[in-house]
């Protein structure tokens, strides 16, 4: 009997651990702002559109900060918080530090609606229809985007520290930091598709081009010209992630990958003899599918943790809570 009792407990913990999962989700939906803010997505649109058109590699930015902000603690506009007296927040972590941009575009998409719909709209929200909007305008694949997120009121350098995986990732720590989130081996390598457009600065794939032989030499001597050797020199030097079409959202990442010409170490170790090899591959010979699955993935990654209900806030200025 006891052992039918202890059963019957844990058969009653997994449910109401699935009924909470759910029950997150399920407040986010893709009409969440059809009565209280219609035009959000004809609002943000154009802003996007705009800062993109000023400079193309905005789109991958905008994107990257979506990614980065879900990534710690969720999907809860974090990444947008100024330090206070009271945190030190997420954009000085060392995954954001010279590298995270795109904050003053956040910031005009958010003067823009709140003037359409004042208090409405979550920085959290934002983010996720900026990163959708920014693949689209550059060749990528659509996708309903779900929405209902409310903005946390703290941030965290330390948690950025430690959720973010760095350039300098082996497979492994890759797919155990997606996995720590909820995301598929599948996932990441979709995800990481995001790579095929936007640029890297030296000091992330310097390591790459001089020291390992899993790159094709002549890719890595053409990195070479403009990343020295010597750690201090150029640095902030940038390279494009995608060397065909680095503002083209297309499949050109995996067949570079293919070739061995990932520029970062991490992109690389995605196709090097590893458990992630066929997945590459067919994303290099199948642009329809990979796609498919980065829309899907984007849809499951902005599911991470989201702050709804009473929980969090909607904060007016994206940079700080109200």
């Amino acid at each position: 009997m006891a052992s039918i009792s202890n059963t019957s407990l844990a058969l009653t913990t997994v449910v109401s651990l699935l009924l909470l999962v759910g029950s997150s989700n399920a407040q986010l939906s893709t009409n969440f702002y059809s009565k209280s803010c219609p035009q959000v997505f004809t609002t943000i649109k154009p802003v996007v559109q705009s800062a993109i058109k000023q400079e193309a590699r905005m789109g991958a930015s905008l994107l990257r900060l979506f990614f980065h902000d879900c990534f710690v603690n969720g999907c809860d506009g974090s990444i947008l918080l100024d330090d206070t007296s009271t945190f030190t927040g997420e954009k000085n972590a060392a995954p954001n530090k010279n590298s995270a941009r795109g904050f003053n575009v956040i910031d005009n998409v958010k003067s823009a609606v709140e003037k359409a719909c004042p208090g409405v709209v979550s920085c959290a929200d934002v983010l996720a229809i900026t990163a959708r909007d920014s693949v689209v305008i550059l060749g990528g694949p659509s996708w309903n985007v779900k929405l209902g997120r409310r903005d946390s009121k703290t941030a965290s350098q330390a948690a950025a520290n430690n959720s973010i995986p760095p350039p300098t990732s082996s497979l492994n720590r890759l797919i155990n930091s997606f996995q720590n989130v909820g995301l598929s081996t599948k996932d990441m390598v979709a995800l990481s598709g995001a790579h095929t457009i936007g640029q890297a600065r030296c000091t992330s794939f310097r390591a790459h081009i001089y020291n390992e032989t899993n790159i094709d030499s002549s890719f890595a001597s053409t990195r070479q010209s403009k990343c020295p050797r010597q750690s201090g020199s150029g640095d902030n030097n940038l390279a494009p992630l995608d060397l065909q079409t680095p503002t083209a959202f297309d499949n050109n990442y995996y067949k570079n990958l293919l070739q061995r010409k990932g520029l970062l170490h991490s992109d690389q170790q995605l196709f090097n003899g590893g458990s992630t090899d066929s997945i590459v591959r067919n994303y290099g010979s199948s642009q329809s599918t990979f796609k498919s699955d980065f829309a899907a993935a984007m849809i499951k990654m902005g599911d991470i943790k989201p702050l709804t209900g009473s929980s969090g806030e909607i904060r007016k200025n994206c940079r700080k809570t109200n």
